[in-house]
């Protein structure tokens, strides 16, 4: 007979009351109010009305490149996109498949501990071993039982602006990549650009794989490429297994235009990704004052209808010096910079890291809560949405397939007597 967990006492999402958790085996057996004594002998874990909710989902991030901001000779001075891609273009070579896989654990390592169950993750195929590629799908196995992780064989360098980039990535891709991927604002061409853009659908469809380019992640307001991602995504019919991550440019586009684009990318059917501190961080740069943040428009292409999940991009390597995979602050950086602070929009921003991602890494009716389903969620140290955006609440429990994945002890906090008094007159 398979075990029984009931956590009790569970607050959801967008729902009134307190709610009970019942797990059997690896599957939610029913999730409804005060259900726990209708079975006996079994483990009963009380949240205490704290938040749960899907785990939350990493949908673009380079595990391939954690931790080695180090490797380069000299630091990227300049602070530009451009400018790290020769850094890490010079250097990457000096990186063994097992120090790949070493920098990659920790970083899953950190993301795990921060609440985080499923990855996409770029993989750099611009290497004529495909050294990292190779650490990382054999990561992907040995890790199966601890996280979900997708691979997108992604072209640094270019697909075309390094020579034979094309074939690389369909090299990675029958090797086991799944995603295809793509950066054609750095071809040496717009017409490269928007062949690269072509070739990653034409692959994707060949071998049945989704599609995640790194879009016009740059302050040019004439870097358009995701107008032809759309447009090819519509007319091949791939729709929403494809991805725009990054589409800086677009918070440079004139109005006129931008508000156009809107309309054919929810007809299209895909998704963007924002990266908020690394895109923050990285753009601007060419700019004196004002300087733009480069942040691409999330308010209005949420209202447009088009699904935008927020994700980490970096965790310390040549272009972004910090990062600790932490999806809770690329929240707060979105909402901040985003002006996306009104209650409804703080309400439902948690989609952003959980709902949202699992729609970019088209993982299907599985992801979500409900009976019948894996048993996979996590528990936020606060009992509400606005709370746990509002103090940055941490994940305390993560449960992937009714096995606990990560607990951790809620924040205690030990006052002295002015802080009793302010704390018996104001909170109790």
């Amino acid at each position: 007979m398979k075990s029984i967990k009931i956590y009790k006492n569970a607050k959801l999402r967008h729902k009134p009351g307190l709610y009970d958790i019942v797990i059997e085996g690896d599957k939610f057996k029913e999730i409804a109010h005060n259900c726990k004594d209708k079975y006996n002998d079994c483990s009963v874990i009380d949240l205490e009305g704290r938040l749960v909710c899907e785990p939350y989902v990493e949908s673009h991030i380079h595990l391939d490149y954690v931790y080695t901001a180090d490797i380069p000779s000299e630091e990227t001075a300049s602070g530009t996109l451009f400018e790290a891609i020769d850094k890490w273009s010079e250097s990457k070579h000096l990186l063994t498949k097992d120090e790949i896989k070493k920098r990659a654990i920790k970083g899953i390592l950190t993301q795990v501990k921060n609440g985080v169950q499923y990855i996409r993750t770029h993989v750099d195929v611009t290497d004529p071993k495909l050294t990292a590629l190779k650490a990382m799908l054999e990561l992907k196995e040995e890790l199966k039982n601890l996280i979900y992780i997708q691979l997108i064989a992604f072209p640094q360098e270019g697909m075309y602006a390094y020579k034979g980039g094309d074939k690389l990535v369909e090299e990675a891709v029958k090797l086991g990549a799944d995603v295809v991927g793509g950066i054609p604002h750095f071809e040496f061409t717009r017409e490269d650009g928007i062949r690269s853009v072509k070739k990653a659908i034409e692959i994707a469809i060949k071998y049945d794989k989704l599609v995640d380019i790194h879009c016009d992640e740059t302050d040019d307001d004439q870097s358009r490429f995701v107008e032809i991602l759309a447009a090819e995504a519509y007319f091949s019919g791939m729709r929403e297994r494809v991805t725009a991550s990054h589409t800086c440019a677009m918070s440079s586009y004139n109005n006129a235009y931008a508000f156009k684009l809107m309309t054919k990318l929810a007809k299209s059917g895909i998704n963007c990704v924002a990266c908020p501190t690394e895109n923050t961080y990285l753009q601007g740069r060419y700019d004196t004052y004002p300087k733009r943040r480069g942040l691409t428009r999330i308010d209005e292409l949420t209202k447009a209808g088009v699904n935008v999940s927020l994700a980490q991009d970096s965790i310390s390597d040549p272009w972004y010096p910090l990062g600790n995979g932490n999806l809770m602050n690329q929240l707060d950086f979105a909402l901040h910079i985003g002006h996306l602070m009104s209650a409804e929009q703080i309400n439902k921003s948690l989609d952003y890291i959980t709902v949202n991602g699992a729609k970019t890494l088209n993982l299907g009716d599985g992801y979500s809560m409900k009976e019948g389903n894996k048993a996979s969620f996590i528990v936020i140290d606060a009992h509400s949405e606005f709370e746990a955006v509002r103090e940055r609440a941490g994940v305390i429990l993560s449960v992937r397939e009714g096995e606990t994945l990560m607990k951790k002890a809620p924040e205690k906090v030990v006052v002295d007597k002015i802080g009793e008094m302010y704390h018996n007159n104001y909170y109790r």
